[in-house]
Order: C-alpha cells, then sequence, then structure tokens
C-alpha cells in the first residue's frame, strides 16, 4: 500500500515536471535554445494567481485563467526582447540571456513581494477519492490527467495542424522553412507562447501540490524539469513526460526510504548515468551535424 501511494505521489509531481519540460523540449526542438527562464515563468504565474486570488478577492478561476495570460505575455515579451536580436548569436550568447533574464525575473519578484514565501489559497477543496482501502487526493489525480492531456494536445498539434507543421519545419531548416514562405518569427513566437501557458498550467498545479509562493521557487523545479526533458529526449514531446514521471516517481521513493535530503541528488546522479550511457536521452534521436 505504502508503495502505491508513493507511486501515486512520483506521478503527480513527476507530471508537473512534465508539463515544464514540454516547455523546454518545444523551445530547444525549435532554436536549440536551453530557456532556463521558464522555471522563473512559473514562479510568475504563481504570484500573479496568488495576488489576483488573495489580494484581489477574485474566484480561484480567474486566478487560473488569469496566471496562463501572464505566462503566455511574458514568454512572448522575453523571446522578442532578449533572445530574437541573439538569434544569429553564438549559442552560449543565448544561454547567458536565459541566465540572466532568470536572474532578473528573480530579483524583481524579490522587490515587489518581498523574500518570504506567500501561502497560496486552497483552489480545490474536493475530498479525497477512497479506492478500496486507499485514500488519493483529487488534487494528484487531476494533476496527472491534466498533464496527459496536455502532451495529448500538444502531440495533435505539432503533428496535425498547419501551425505545427511550420514548427517541425523551423526545427528542421530554418532558411527553407523561410524560403518556403513560413514566417520564422511567428512559428518561433508561437512555440514560446503555448510552453509558457503550459508554465501556467504548471504554476498552479505546483502551488496546489505545495500551497506557497516565493521568488526562487522556479529555480530548482526548472532545473528538475530541464533533467526530465534531457532524460526523456530533448525535443521529444513524449519523452519529455517519460522523464517527468520517471524523476518524480524516483524522487518519490528516495523519500519514502528515509533520504530526503539526498532527493535532489539522485535526480542529478540519475541525470549523469542516463548521459553516459545513452547521451539523446529515452526518447531522443540522434543528431546528425553537417560539415
Amino acid at each position: 500500500m505504502t508503495l502505491l501511494y508513493q507511486l501515486i505521489n512520483g506521478l503527480q509531481v513527476g507530471s508537473i515536471y512534465a508539463l515544464v519540460a514540454l516547455g523546454y523540449s518545444m523551445v530547444y526542438g525549435i532554436i536549440m535554445l536551453l530557456n532556463f527562464a521558464h522555471g522563473d515563468i512559473i514562479m510568475v504565474g504563481a504570484y500573479t494567481a496568488w495576488f489576483i486570488i488573495t489580494q484581489m478577492g477574485l474566484p480561484p478561476v480567474a486566478g487560473i485563467l488569469l496566471a496562463v495570460v501572464v505566462c503566455v505575455l511574458l514568454g512572448v515579451i522575453i523571446e522578442k526582447v532578449a533572445y530574437t536580436p541573439l538569434r544569429s548569436s553564438p549559442r552560449i550568447s543565448l544561454l547567458i540571456t536565459a541566465i540572466g533574464v532568470s536572474m532578473l525575473l528573480q530579483n524583481l519578484a524579490q522587490l515587489v513581494f518581498g523574500a518570504g514565501a506567500q501561502a497560496f489559497p486552497t483552489i480545490v477543496s474536493i475530498p479525497n477519492i477512497t479506492i478500496g482501502s486507499m485514500q488519493v487526493s483529487f488534487v494528484a489525480i487531476i494533476t496527472i490527467f491534466v498533464s496527459i492531456i496536455s502532451m495529448a494536445v500538444l502531440t495533435f498539434l505539432v503533428q496535425k495542424t498547419k501551425m505545427g507543421k511550420a514548427m517541425r519545419a523551423v526545427s528542421e531548416d530554418m532558411g527553407a522553412a523561410q524560403l518556403m514562405g513560413i514566417s520564422v518569427n511567428r512559428t518561433i513566437s508561437f512555440t514560446f507562447a503555448l510552453g509558457s501557458a503550459l508554465a501556467g498550467i504548471g504554476a498552479i498545479l505546483y502551488c496546489c501540490a505545495y500551497p506557497q509562493t516565493s521568488p526562487t521557487m522556479g529555480s530548482m523545479l526548472g532545473l528538475k524539469a530541464f533533467v526530465a526533458a534531457v532524460l526523456g529526449g530533448i525535443g521529444s514531446i513524449p519523452g519529455a513526460m517519460v522523464g517527468g514521471f520517471v524523476i518524480g516517481v524516483a524522487e518519490a521513493f528516495v523519500k519514502a526510504a528515509g533520504l530526503s535530503t539526498w532527493a535532489d541528488g539522485v535526480v542529478f546522479a540519475i541525470l549523469i548515468v542516463v548521459l553516459l550511457v545513452k547521451p539523446t536521452g529515452f526518447l531522443g534521436r540522434t543528431m546528425q551535424e553537417k560539415v
């Protein structure tokens, strides 16, 4: 029974990692950028929902919707202001800029909201579900369900829609896609908007599981989601989901074994082992570079 409890807990946390990892994978697949500001977009979404619900007194639905909208707008603004001017620069320039944007968002949050954590209000107050002799958290079920639905919708969008075809074309060859009449700028902005929307959803689910917000909450969450993306094969949508679930379940079992202080270390140890054994990740494909 304890094993099953920990599995559900791991899948709940892993679902959040997976949602955030999807944003990493999509952006990397399009412009080969490791957007380390992605975790801090989650933090902004969490603070937005907290402010709307607790300070303005609006219903939770309004807080959730506005959190997603703010995350989308922030993601697009960051892409236009910080990344677009450096698109033809060396990749290390983009990486340093992403880290700089992350630090900027964290410090702005500290200035506006203070360095201390804020208690996040209860959004879902539905009682636990009883399955046999086991009590299962309704929030855990919702979190897992939302992540699976998000992956299914995202897969459909990428594989079957016109914008999805444009995203795949830009990721394969940006120059050729441009010659075929595809708007590269619009496609990249759409990718950032979509990834940021998933970050907004992830922010709400994370705050439901761990009801508090802080300026640095996105740092470790973003790093673990990045590990999940690399583990599953960065650039792969199903891979991001698989990586998220693996990391979440591994973390839950390590904590259940009484080794909570080692949980983060185990996550990064898994990354090192996978990179040594299979650098492309579980579902990643080998990239061949032409010379």
